[in-house]
């Protein structure tokens, strides 16, 4: 049941400050992730992976045909298990690969931990995962992300949110003394800084959702209420699912939408949707061409025209910008992305 989920939420804690740690220490994460030989509480499930995106690639008709804009990203990855194999954890760094500056070159750092969770009084588990990801974009903000889900009750929880780093690093990375006051005299004060310095820590919930299926007569529903809380903003997403057939209703304040997607055969499906703010339609059709070949087109009459084509690693999205006084398109622009995964 759904309350059962959400008070599962505190074993999720000592996830999330194993991560909390995790993330500021970047350095030694990157080293751990070198160790080679088990540890008799768990191991590494494998050699890293390491993976190399182009992605940003911008072709545009404006800049005289040229391709610019190649943003090359090595995403390193590993994963260990920990605890008797209880918690499974998983955690990387994406690093630029066009600069030649060692100090820009991380972008980001994450890491997911998860595990299965026994309710108590009752007979069954939930599944529960908490991750993190540092950018360093933003190197005062800790994005994390909460998923709760019970398979019995078909109830799935997702809580987004952030804390400080900064705050963080004063707590558990070594500057306990200065918190705490170098002297007797100061103890109060240090021990002001240390709770000022613990409140900083708690995190900013940024977004919260639940979804609920139920079966149909072999059909599905699923009903998915979401809540942003900076915006103040509140919407629900209604999904019917009969096989060939399926409805998505997007209700809110400034988005109302209908799209209904029809599956023709095994290799197209068409999706109109109808915007009930402002009455227009758009069309998708995804057409499969092949084992991991696909083109999706969604055509916004009066806006643009998208195409994604995605060949194995390969992926290429181009819009068209269409101007409803002139025939021609103007603005035409390419972005592509190849994955290499070693």
């Amino acid at each position: 049941m759904l309350s059962s989920l959400i008070s599962s939420t505190l074993v999720a804690v000592p996830l999330l400050l194993v991560l909390l740690l995790t993330s500021s220490l970047l350095s030694g994460l990157a080293r751990a992730a070198l160790v080679s030989s088990p540890h008799p509480h768990g191991g590494f499930s494998g050699r890293p992976q390491l993976s190399i995106t182009i992605r940003d690639g911008n072709f545009t008709s404006n800049n005289g045909g040229m391709m610019d804009g190649l943003d090359p990203t090595i995403t390193w990855q590993n994963s260990a298990l920990l605890h008797d194999d209880e918690i499974a954890l998983t955690y990387g760094i994406d690093l630029s690969a066009r600069t030649t500056n060692l100090a820009s070159l991380p972008r980001r750092i994450w890491g997911r931990a998860s595990r299965r969770v026994r309710i108590t009084g009752a007979d069954r588990e939930v599944a529960i995962s908490t991750r993190v990801q540092l950018d360093f974009d933003t190197p005062d903000t800790l994005d994390f992300e909460f998923d709760g889900e019970d398979d019995e009750s078909d109830v799935r929880v997702r809580i987004m949110g952030r804390t400080s780093t900064a705050a963080l690093s004063s707590v558990i990375g070594g500057n306990t003394h200065h918190l705490m006051g170098e002297r007797t005299s100061k103890r109060t004060s240090g021990s002001n800084k240390l709770k000022s310095a613990i409140r900083n820590i708690l995190p900013t919930i940024d977004h919260v959702e639940i979804t609920k299926g139920y079966d149909n007569n072999g059909n599905r529903i699923t009903i998915n209420p979401r809540y942003n809380i900076p915006y103040n903003y509140a919407d629900v997403i209604l999904t019917y699912d009969a096989d060939d057939t399926v409805i998505k209703v997007i209700a809110g304040a400034s988005d109302q939408s209908v799209t209904i997607s029809q599956k023709l055969n095994d290799d197209n499906i068409i999706s109109p949707t109808i915007n009930a703010r402002d009455g227009s339609l758009s069309l998708a059709w995804d057409r499969k061409l092949g084992e991991d070949q696909s083109v999706k087109t969604t055509v916004n009459p009066n806006r643009s025209v998208d195409v994604e084509w995605r060949d194995s690693a390969w992926t290429a999205n181009v819009n068209f910008p269409m101007d409803g006084s002139s025939d021609d398109l103007q603005g035409a622009t390419v972005h592509i992305k190849r994955d290499i995964k070693f």
